[in-house]
C-alpha cells in the first residue's frame, strides 16, 4: 500500500488552474504548453481522473497512516476543525448521490489532540459531551486497537495513542460489519518514526 502523504500543499491558484488544465487536456488526447514553473509542481495527492482504487485513497492523515480500509467506499474528503481546545483532522468515506440527492457516510478516520485528553477515560469524557453522548447509554466494550486501549461501541471505536493523542473511527453499520471498523482501526495508527 503506498504510504505516499493525501496532505494538500498550498499552491498559488494560478499553477493549480495551469496545472490542471494541462491534465485535463492530456486526458482528452490534447496538448498545452505548461510554463516551466507549473510543470514542475509535482502534486502530493494521489487522487487521479479515473476513480481510484480503495488503496490509492488511504494514505496518510495527520502523522497517521491508514492501511487498512473495507471494499466499496465511496469518495474521500478531509476536515480539520477544532472544539474546546480539542483539534481534529478526519478523512470521510462518501457513497452518493442516491435518487433523491443525498449523500451517506461510508467511513470516517479522525485523530484528535488536545491537552485534555490524558488517557482514555478522559477521550471518553470528552466525547460524551462531544457527541452529546447520555453518558449511562453509551455501551462501550473494552477493547485493543493493536497495542492501544480503545472503547468499541458497534459502529465506532475510539482509542487512546498518548497524552495529548486520540483515534476515532466510525462506519455505516448498515453496510459494513464490526469486523470492518475494528480492521480499519488497527491499520489508523501513527507512522513509524526511522
Amino acid at each position: 500500500m503506498s504510504r505516499s502523504s493525501l496532505r494538500s500543499r498550498a499552491v498559488p491558484s494560478a499553477r493549480r488552474i495551469v496545472t490542471g488544465s494541462a491534465v485535463f487536456l492530456a486526458a482528452l488526447g490534447l496538448s498545452a504548453t505548461v510554463p516551466a514553473s507549473a510543470a514542475e509542481f509535482t502534486p502530493s495527492s494521489t487522487y487521479s481522473a479515473a476513480h481510484p482504487s480503495t488503496e490509492q485513497r488511504a494514505g496518510t492523515l495527520d502523522g497517521f497512516v491508514i492501511e487498512n480500509l473495507p471494499d466499496g467506499l465511496g469518495t474521500p474528503s478531509d476536515f480539520e476543525y477544532e472544539w474546546e481546545d480539542v483539534s481534529f483532522h478526519s478523512r470521510v468515506w462518501e457513497t452518493g448521490p442516491d435518487s433523491e440527492g443525498a449523500f451517506k457516510v461510508d467511513l470516517t478516520v479522525k485523530t484528535l489532540r488536545g491537552e485534555k485528553l490524558t488517557d482514555l477515560e478522559a477521550v471518553k469524557d470528552f466525547l460524551v459531551e462531544y457527541e452529546e453522548k447520555e453518558p449511562g447509554d453509551w455501551q462501550l466494550e473494552p477493547v485493543k486497537v493493536g497495542g492501544y486501549d480503545a472503547l468499541f461501541a458497534g459502529n465506532e471505536v475510539f482509542y487512546f495513542i498518548e497524552p495529548g493523542v486520540a483515534a476515532e473511527v466510525t462506519i455505516d453499520h448498515d453496510r459494513f460489519t464490526d469486523e470492518d471498523v475494528l480492521d480499519t482501526a488497527a491499520g489508523f495508527h501513527p507512522e513509524p518514526t526511522t
